[in-house]
């Protein structure tokens, strides 16, 4: 599997690269740089008000964690998924330990371990996929009233349907199949850190009862999905930014159709890291639909790019600056137990 993920990560910069050279180096950097720092900041500054979007759905299915702690662990799960494609499971890992933490008023007052981490980030992408099944049909209904014959309809339609059974299944998992949870969060477990390891293998025997906490409340859920739904919506206004900054002439219905259709057809290339030139291609195809220029929405797919590592790297920065600290203060903590001497006898 990972030979396969370095392959197709290989072959998605030699399609983002075919593609460059196709419509021309020279009028793609022209439509990068065309959108100038103002432009650039105002796209980071509607990534950002999603991400604010993205923390609130979280915590409407998880209110007894901080707002402000989902919302930075959200961030983080993101980072890593952008900045750190190699890995399929890199970001869902690196979301649980940015999820867990010692009692603080960030988190609501009391320490987060393990099983009620895991179970938080496993509900949040469940309720976020539920939105994003709602999001694309929206969005290929814009596209089919805009384009009655596009080829990407079908096929996408079909995508999401294959998704919707999917989740269905994962979320009758989550509410029925308690050994299934546990052998997965043992087989996670094989992929962290040795000191992660015994922590969560410990504590897998306790996962279906935070999950079993969570969806006991169905209106929480159905709430977490309305927000999922919104923040969407708001990565296409995010879009339609993007597109307006770089000179083109596109409605809010139509970054809908793009952002959505796009994001159906990564959905189905999910072994593709980080969508490469797969989502470069999709908007180039979908920005063609709607009469704007294949340069300037592989501009826009780069520029996307772009501001995903100037948000996700400081992000990672800060949370591994935070993990440092935690770990140093843990070392202090088991200092006088690990040593085996007396206090006295170590400070001479």
């Amino acid at each position: 599997m990972k030979k396969l993920t370095i392959l197709l990560a290989f072959l998605g910069l030699a399609l983002i690269t075919g593609c460059t050279a196709w419509l021309g180096a020279g009028s793609v950097l022209k439509a990068v740089l065309s959108i100038g720092l103002v432009g650039f900041g105002a796209t980071i500054l509607a990534q950002l008000a999603v991400d604010a979007i993205l923390g609130v759905a979280w915590h409407a299915a998880c209110r007894e964690i901080g707002l402000g702690h989902l919302t930075m662990a959200r961030m983080v799960r993101d980072a890593a998924a952008t900045c750190l494609p190699f890995s399929q499971l890199g970001g869902i890992l690196i979301g649980i330990r940015a999820t867990g933490a010692k009692a603080s008023p960030r988190t609501g007052g009391r320490s987060i371990d393990w099983p009620e981490a895991a179970s938080a980030n496993i509900v949040d992408l469940t309720t976020e996929v539920l939105g994003q099944i709602v999001f694309v049909l929206i969005a290929v209904v814009f596209l089919v009233a805009h384009q009655q014959s596009s080829p990407f309809a079908k096929p996408v339609i079909i995508g999401t349907l294959l998704l919707a059974l999917g989740i269905g299944g994962f979320i009758w998992t989550q509410q029925h199949g308690g050994t299934i949870l546990k052998r997965m969060a043992r087989g996670l477990s094989r992929n962290i850190a040795s000191q992660w390891h015994s922590a969560m293998l410990s504590s897998a025997d306790t996962l279906q009862q935070k999950l079993d906490e969570v969806w006991s409340h169905p209106g929480r859920i159905a709430e977490a999905a309305i927000a999922h739904l919104v923040a969407w919506i708001g990565s296409a206004a995010a879009i339609w930014v993007g597109y307006y900054f770089l000179g083109a002439h596109l409605s809010l219905t139509g970054a809908i159709a793009i952002e959505g259709v796009a994001c159906g057809i990564m959905s189905v290339s999910f072994l593709v890291p980080a969508g490469l030139g797969v989502q470069e291609a999709a908007y180039i195809a979908l920005g063609s639909a709607f009469g704007i220029d294949p340069s300037v929405s592989l501009g826009l797919s780069l520029l996307r790019r772009g501001r995903d590592l100037a948000i996700g790297i400081p992000v990672l920065l800060l949370w591994q600056a935070s993990e440092v600290r935690r770990l140093r203060g843990n070392r202090r903590d088991t200092a006088p137990e690990d040593s085996g001497y007396p206090a006295s006898e170590r400070s001479r």
